[in-house]
Formats: C-alpha cells, sequence, structure tokens
C-alpha cells in the first residue's frame, strides 16, 4: 500500500469489483478493500475456492463472476482482503483518510490509507425479522445459512423450515434442494394484497432478464417442497433451542416440528459507513428501508463519495455491475483523467444495462414488501438482540419521551452491542414512527460513529504514530 491513492473502492462484490477494475484501467491508482479472504462478495462468496460440484449445486452464473475478478486480477489495482474498513473521514486538505485492519487474525495490522476520492460498495444486511423466539439457538438468517453454504458447503441437517418472502429465500431453497438437503416446508409471510399491488408492474417484470430465471426457481422449488402461502403469523419455540414453528395461515394455527428455522425478508442498503462519514440518507417507503441521497452518477452529498451496488439501493446483481462502471467513470472524471464527453460516451452501455436491471424492480418491491407485522414487533418481542431490549421496552421509552431511535440508544443501550445496530437499527427506528405516528423518514435512525466496525485495542495500538500523536504524549508526559 502506497501514502496517497487517487481512489479507494470498499467492498469486493460485483459492484466494487468493476469499479476497482475500470477506474484502474483509466489509470486511477485504486485500492480494493473487502472483509473476505478472496474476492467475489456474497453474490460470488468462495468462487475461486471449494470442489466444483459445489459450485453445480449452488447454480449461478459463476463465469460471470469468474470473468469479473479475473478483470480485476488484470487490471492493476491493489486489492487487500481480510481487511476491515473501520473508519473514514475527509481531511483539512480535501483527501480521505480511511481506517483499515488488515491481515490473518493472529497478526492483525492497522494503518490508514488516503484516497482522493471513494467508492462505497458495501452491498446489502438482511433485514431484521422480529418474530417471537427468533433468539433461539437453531433460528438463522436465510443469508447466513447461504454463507455457510457457499463458504464450507454446509448445510442445516434435521428438520428444516424456511419461513419469510422475498427472491433470497426461494434461492437458497433451490441451492438446499441442489446440495441435497432435506427443507420440510417452506412458509411464505409475503401478504396476499402484496399480489395485487404488485399487479400493475408485473408487464414490466416479464421483460427483465430475472423474470424467466425466477419463474423456473419457484417452479422447481414448489415441486418438491411443501409451501404454505399468506402465512399470517409466525413464532420459534423450544426450551433451549427451537423444536418448533407456530404459524397462522387461512385463519388456523399451525406447528410444525423444526431443528432449523431459516429467516429471510429481504435485504436493505448497508448504511453504516457512509453515516459516519456525513453523506446524507433518505426513506425509501417502497423498500422500507434507508438509503443514500445520490445522484445519477451514485455522487453523494459529500464530494468525492460515490456509492455503487446494492449500497446504493436494492436492486440486484446486474445492476450492481452497471453502478460500479458508473461510479468509476464519475471518479475518472473528476479527477480529470477523462472530460465529461467521453465519461458520458463510456457510460452508455453500463446506462442500457441498468435500466435493463431495473425494468423489473418495482414489481419485486410491490410484491416482497414485508407486512408491518413482521417488521415492526409487539410485546416481549425481542428487538435488539446484543442488549435483550424488546418491543414493549422501546414503545414505553417513547411514552416517556423519546422521539427518536438515538434517544432510545441513551436510555436502554439499542444499538450499542457487538452488533452496532445492524440487527435493530430498522426494527427501532418503525417502532418509533409507528409510536409517533410519523414517517420513519422523519425519526431517522442511528447516528453511527467509527469504528464502524470492532476492532482490538491491539489493532488500535498498531496504528502508526502520527506526528501530532506523538507531541501530545510528549507534551503529558512534561506536563507538571
Amino acid at each position: 500500500m502506497t501514502a496517497v491513492y487517487d481512489v479507494a473502492v470498499v467492498g469486493a462484490g460485483p459492484a466494487g469489483l468493476v469499479a476497482a477494475s475500470v477506474a484502474a484501467r483509466h489509470a486511477l491508482s485504486t485500492i480494493l478493500f473487502d472483509e473476505q479472504p478472496a474476492p467475489g462478495g456474497q453474490v460470488y462468496r468462495a468462487l475461486t475456492a471449494g470442489p466444483p460440484e459445489r459450485k453445480t449445486a449452488l447454480g449461478g452464473d459463476h463465469e460471470r463472476g469468474a470473468a469479473l475478478i479475473e478483470t480485476l486480477r488484470q487490471s492493476g489495482a491493489t486489492s487487500v482482503f481480510d481487511a476491515t474498513v473501520w473508519a473514514a473521514r475527509k481531511r483539512d486538505d480535501g483527501l480521505y483518510e480511511i481506517g483499515v485492519a488488515y491481515g490473518a487474525p493472529a497478526a492483525r495490522n492497522n494503518r490508514f490509507v488516503t484516497a482522493r476520492a471513494v467508492i462505497v460498495a458495501t452491498g446489502a444486511l438482511e433485514r431484521p425479522f422480529p418474530v417471537p423466539g427468533w433468539t433461539l439457538p437453531g433460528v438463522m438468517a436465510a443469508g447466513a445459512a447461504q454463507v455457510l453454504l457457499k463458504a464450507s458447503g454446509i448445510v442445516a441437517d434435521g428438520r428444516v423450515v424456511l419461513a419469510g418472502t422475498g427472491p433470497l429465500l426461494w434461492l437458497l431453497a433451490s441451492q438446499y434442494l441442489r446440495a441435497g438437503a432435506r427443507i420440510d416446508a417452506l412458509l411464505e409471510t409475503t401478504p396476499r394484497s402484496r399480489r395485487w399491488a404488485a399487479l400493475s408492474e408485473a408487464w414490466n417484470f416479464a421483460q427483465s432478464p430475472y423474470f424467466r430465471r425466477g419463474v423456473a426457481m419457484l417452479r422447481d422449488v414448489r415441486r418438491q417442497v411443501r409451501v404454505v402461502t399468506n402465512v399470517t403469523a409466525l413464532a420459534a419455540s423450544g426450551p433451549s433451542r427451537v423444536d418448533s414453528v407456530r404459524y397462522e395461515a387461512g385463519g388456523d394455527t399451525h406447528v410444525l416440528r423444526a431443528d432449523h428455522l431459516l429467516l429471510h425478508q429481504g435485504v436493505v442498503p448497508d448504511i453504516n459507513l457512509g453515516s459516519a462519514m456525513g453523506c446524507a440518507y433518505r426513506w425509501n417507503d417502497a423498500q422500507a428501508c434507508f438509503q443514500p441521497v445520490v445522484d445519477a452518477w451514485g455522487g453523494s452529498t459529500l464530494p468525492g463519495v460515490f456509492f455503487a451496488g446494492d449500497a446504493a439501493g436494492i436492486a440486484g446483481t446486474e445492476a450492481a455491475e452497471a453502478r460500479g462502471h458508473i461510479a468509476a467513470l464519475a471518479v475518472a472524471n473528476a479527477l480529470g483523467r477523462i472530460d465529461a464527453r467521453a465519461r458520458d460516451g463510456a457510460a452508455r452501455a453500463p446506462r442500457a444495462a441498468l435500466r435493463r436491471a431495473l425494468a423489473g424492480r418495482a414489481f419485486l418491491d410491490a410484491l416482497y414488501r414485508p407486512s408491518d407485522a413482521y417488521r415492526i414487533p409487539r410485546g416481549d418481542t425481542v428487538v435488539c438482540r446484543c442488549e435483550d431490549v424488546t418491543a414493549q421496552q422501546v414503545v414505553d421509552a417513547v411514552r416517556i419521551g423519546c422521539i427518536g431511535p438515538n434517544q432510545v440508544k441513551a436510555f436502554l443501550r439499542c444499538g450499542m452491542g457487538p452488533c452496532q445496530g445492524r440487527f435493530c437499527a430498522l426494527t427501532v427506528t418503525e417502532l418509533v414512527a409507528r409510536e409517533l405516528k410519523v414517517s420513519p423518514g422523519a425519526v431517522g435512525h442511528f447516528r453511527t460513529r467509527f469504528p464502524v466496525k470492532p476492532i482490538t485495542l491491539g489493532e488500535l495500538a498498531s496504528l502508526p504514530a502520527s506526528p501530532g500523536a506523538e507531541r501530545a504524549v510528549v507534551r503529558a508526559k512534561t506536563r507538571p
């Protein structure tokens, strides 16, 4: 790693891979950071490792991912894996200083890297799914189950129940079946009313690249798995770990024996790094989440900071690649490598790809927007897993004067645990908004501070001492 780069890309998923490659191709000194040991992000996780039969079970366009990774390798960009970006701030001279901890777990290093521009391609987080019993052992997010399958070839054994809504839930079911795993039931929580809401967008979705793949996947899963639709209530129970799932459908209550319950109800942009940097965010009511305020090039409200991929708004793999390309062209123009005319000309192809990828987005957003019952819990359902805070405690805090999630944090420690709000932030915001009868956008989200990811004291201590820090220590030692 050198002293100053033209652009730092955070995240090596589809958007980050393309952004770094395009930036380097335009003679920008480029550095790419990712927490994983290899490139690919969640979509192409462990693509370069593992036996061929695992790739067959996972399905998907692995050749496309392999091509993106090879293009990065040949681009000349510097890639740093096993790297946690925990801070990024704009200095008085206009450059961005990025704190990164990197290296093997037993020998982590820490340093600041300087860049003229930053492309945030941190991707998405799974939306919280706070239902009774969701903290029991044996209950986990579908995305986490997919990570285990992709990275290690591990699938849940015994009686497996999938529950929730959204394309990833069906994708995991398809991948589990290809891997030879058992699925006892898939409990679909998509409200019947959402199907009618999505109907007006069905024609546009039929023109999108996802239509045929999606229909084939749903047909294949339904042929092999018992699917229960319009599930209106859901709970996990067990003395020490999940052993049963209770659900309501068709006005009746049913109980399924289960060893594992895999939950999912969509993904939302990872806002932590951008929020801590000071970028503005807005509430997207169609997707029920916060997303950054960006222009047509991915440019944020902070000069020199751009967003790409699902970090800019949930839209899928093809859209992520296109957004990475567009953001890199914008940086190349901002730093004087190409003029506006060349930028616009080079952006025609990725913009066309982005339009195709977004063609059916409104249909998916309308169909798979989770119902209030699963997003905004009541009573003793745990909201903050780290601090064991319930929905009722959050409501009570609002009733005694809390007007936003940051005051709730001060009262109850919500969002102050190791996950730093990743499991509870949206739920707390929506609970407060419901109680105050205002939009979640008016309530806002947790105020994020650095470090945005947990780092150890040893990693902090390994930071090179700056002249200012050394002078501060000398003054402290000489002070009478």
